[in-house]
């Protein structure tokens, strides 16, 4: 006789997620239709009223050159086709930014650890939060002007970018993060503000924090709830877990990362002591020079408003 030795209690009551491919659909076609319909109308209205008799029908290209209208028709046509693809940019962000605050209604981003496993509100949208974001974040980063990019997620409220920061290409970055001024996020860097525990496991969404003149070297990691107090320095390929802060003001390196020293920093980068003390010193002279230029702006402001 062999003894039942299988658990008696009450089973976990799982609920399967039902993936709602047509909300998915609609909220791209939405996004797509949107962010051409209004520049393929007014680049139709050129095309047939200005580029076709002007350029297109004129029988000889000297008449082109020497009648005036058909000349400027030519030389602005450059300059057509890019406010053509800036109007496009600009209304991808417009549809995507609607959906988003549609979204930001029905269930809010805040911090916490979202379920995976049971049907609710909270995880579907954020699903349709990271889906609506892709193709607007694709179209911006690795298109002509990806210096847009840092426009794009703070027109649509997705992150908080300011001034003077430049992220390379990745794979994240795209939301729930807050980067401050001047900083440098590397190439296949991360600032994961949500991670999965698992492959189907719960979903762990906290924002990233990025003080002033942070700079991620590349391959960086950065877990959710992570802060980089100002002038943080990530050497490549150093990654903090969930929940880390740095002090600031210093060299970090290895997973997780620690702060490196002064003697192990020169060997690392094989420099001399004069050569970090000289870089000491370029900062502090970048940071007087930006406090006096903020410091005159502030009195023209003054004197404008007298």
């Amino acid at each position: 006789m062999i003894e039942d030795t299988s658990d008696s209690g009450p089973e976990l009551q799982r609920e399967i997620v039902q993936f709602q491919y047509q909300k998915y659909m609609a909220f791209f076609f939405f996004i797509y239709i949107g962010s051409y319909l209004a520049p393929v109308i007014a680049l139709m209205f050129y095309l047939f009223l200005v580029l076709k008799p002007f350029f297109l029908e004129v029988e000889n290209f000297i008449v082109v050159l020497t009648s005036f209208d058909s000349l400027i028709v030519f030389l602005t046509l450059p300059l057509v086709v890019v406010v053509f693809y800036l109007s496009h940019l600009y209304f991808l962000g417009l549809f995507t930014r609607i959906l988003w605050r549609y979204t930001e209604k029905k269930s809010s981003t805040r911090d916490g650890i979202i379920p995976r496993n049971i049907r609710s509100k909270t995880v579907d949208y954020y699903h349709y939060r990271s889906f609506m974001i892709k193709y607007g974040k694709n179209a911006f980063v690795k298109g002509i002007f990806p210096w847009l990019a840092n426009w794009f997620f703070n027109f649509v409220g997705a992150s908080v970018i300011n001034k003077g920061t430049t992220f390379e290409e990745s794979v994240s970055n795209d939301r729930n993060i807050e980067v401050g001024k001047n900083c440098y996020i590397g190439v296949n860097s991360a600032l994961a503000s949500h991670v999965v525990e698992g492959i189907f496991g719960n979903i762990i969404y906290f924002q990233v924090k990025a003080r002033d003149n942070v700079t991620l070297g590349g391959f960086n990691v950065v877990g959710p709830g992570s802060e980089l107090k100002e002038n943080s320095y990530l050497l490549p390929m150093a990654a903090a877990t969930k929940f880390n802060t740095t002090k600031g003001d210093s060299y970090y390196y290895g997973m997780p990362l620690h702060r490196i020293f002064k003697k192990k920093l020169m060997g690392y980068l094989k420099l001399s002591e004069d050569d970090l003390n000289r870089a000491e010193e370029l900062r502090i002279r970048q940071e007087n020079a930006k406090l006096n230029s903020s410091k005159k702006k502030e009195t023209n402001n003054k004197e404008k408003q007298k």
